[in-house]
């Protein structure tokens, strides 16, 4: 997030991380782990209350921004969340209610709009497909549109009331609003390495729905899609560096503490020379995440590719520098009593949803025309 909060923007960073700090410390996350959708449904509408869903509608429809960049207001939320590697499915409700904004109908908005923003409602974002490519379709059937293919990896799939479907049609990328209860919606809980992050492969067969469930126009949505893929890449990207700027602060305090032959062993030259180096690292990761939130909220005609850039390259460095995190803290960091593994868990996970380094770095490279 932005270094310099002030004013408003300050106070809510601080009120979100006093709240997550209360309500949801890392043993409440430890105990949501055996089962069930990975967050309290009472947690999560306080947390919208605190004004987490609104920050990417507009004022008519009931939320509002903190300043004029919403997205890096979001972002406040992203990495405080990554700092406590916390549940809930604040990216693929977020990124629902950026849809809505951006090509809902008034209809939609209006009977959508109000669950979300009060976190009554859970919406997922369906876009991956196993094979990495685009083959659900969507076909306009008179005054129906019908739904064939499958989804993978759907965060907060085994939890949502409405997907948000990703599909192609005769004319090109639709985007599609399908209910969970839908005939033909087929939910398959994943198994994750996240502690309490769920996702789902979901499955349409062909599930028919009155015209009116496409968002936007069908076959016209290829920009809005690459706008919510950025929106999603910028937040998850926060949250990985949230988590690494609080593994990095329990690391270094962990080196003051233990003492060797007398001393502690952070005065260690060898270790001092790691640790300049992850600082390093965090920076980075810092600058280039901020960098991308304000492309974005500009509008930058270089957004997609600022975007990818720092997301390739904070999906690289986090779980190397949660590694080292854990070679820092010696034996106790491979423990499961200590936190740590908690953190490289979330980062291992961001690393390959929504793309991995080396898919958005080919993806660069074609925007470069290399």
């Amino acid at each position: 997030m932005d270094r310099e909060l002030a004013g408003d923007r300050l106070f809510f960073q601080q009120n979100t991380r006093r709240f997550l700090e209360r309500e949801s410390p890392l043993e409440a996350v430890r105990a949501l782990h055996p089962g069930g959708p990975g967050f309290d449904a009472g947690w999560w509408r306080k947390g919208a209350e605190l004004g987490w869903t609104s920050l990417l509608a507009t004022e008519s429809d009931g939320g509002g921004s903190l300043s004029d960049g919403p997205l890096a207001d979001a972002v406040i939320v992203a990495e405080e969340g990554g700092r406590m590697v916390v549940p809930g499915p604040f990216l693929p409700v977020n990124v629902v209610i950026a849809a809505l904004t951006r090509a809902g109908s008034a209809e939609q908005r209006e009977r959508l709009l109000p669950g979300l923003l009060a976190g009554e409602t859970v919406a997922a974002w369906a876009r991956a497909e196993p094979d990495d490519g685009l083959a659900t379709r969507a076909e306009v059937d008179g005054d129906a549109v019908v739904l064939d293919g499958v989804k993978d990896v759907v965060e907060a799939g085994d939890a949502a009331e409405v997907f948000l479907v990703v599909a192609r049609s005769v004319d090109g990328i639709a985007q599609v609003l399908v209910p969970r209860d839908a005939p033909g919606v087929t939910v398959e809980p994943c198994r994750s390495l996240d502690l309490v992050r769920r996702f789902a492969r979901v499955r349409f067969d062909g599930v028919r729905l009155p015209l009116d469930a496409v968002l936007g126009t069908p076959g016209g949505a290829e920009a809005d899609v690459e706008h919510l893929l950025q929106v999603a890449l910028t937040l998850q990207t926060a949250e990985s560096v949230g988590a690494m700027d609080r593994a990095f602060e329990f690391t270094f305090a962990y080196l003051g503490d233990r003492h060797a032959f007398g001393r502690p062993i952070g005065s260690y030259q060898a270790l001092k020379h790691r640790v300049a180096d992850m600082l390093l690292v965090l920076e980075s990761a810092k600058a280039t995440a901020d960098g991308a939130a304000r492309a974005v909220d500009a509008g930058d005609p270089e957004a997609g590719r600022l975007v990818r850039v720092a997301a390739a390259y904070v999906k690289d460095a986090a779980p190397r520098f949660v590694q080292e995190c854990v070679q820092l803290l010696g034996g106790i960091g491979v423990t499961w009593e200590h936190d740590v593994h908690l953190y490289l868990r979330r980062v291992t996970v961001n690393r390959a949803v929504l793309g991995t380094p080396e898919r958005l770095r080919e993806q660069i490279c074609v925007r470069l025309g290399v």
